[in-house]
């Protein structure tokens, strides 16, 4: 009965399809994304990377609480990628008031530079 019991078992495992998640499971806002953002969601997290980074100390506190001035899809080396677009003027090196996030066009952080380059 027992070696019934156990073959019963493995085979209804072996014989029924995994499941899988389809076209319309949500993260709740996190987790991977299968496509393109629009520009609204890569300034939401462009603005969490930058509070994050400020809170770490990468950058000064002070771009914790600054507004993204835009997003634009720009090629790089074939590539399209979004760049959102930060000013602090309380940065007193002008050529540090201008920070450039770097995203995929699907939302997954690349980079963060001074130069938009």
């Amino acid at each position: 009965m027992r070696n019934v019991s156990t073959v019963l078992l493995v085979s209804s495992l072996l014989f029924t399809s995994p499941v899988m998640a389809g076209a319309g499971h949500d993260h709740g806002g996190g987790g991977h994304s299968h496509g393109p953002v629009s520009s609204e969601a890569v300034i939401m997290k462009a603005t969490e990377k930058v509070k994050s980074l400020a809170e770490s100390g990468k950058l000064d506190k002070s771009w914790a609480g600054i507004k993204a001035v835009g997003a634009t899809q720009k090629t790089f080396a074939n590539e399209s990628e979004w760049v959102v677009t930060f000013k602090n003027e309380k940065i007193s090196d002008v050529a540090k008031q201008t920070l450039y996030l770097f995203f995929t066009l699907d939302g997954m952080y690349i980079a963060t530079n001074f130069t938009g380059k």
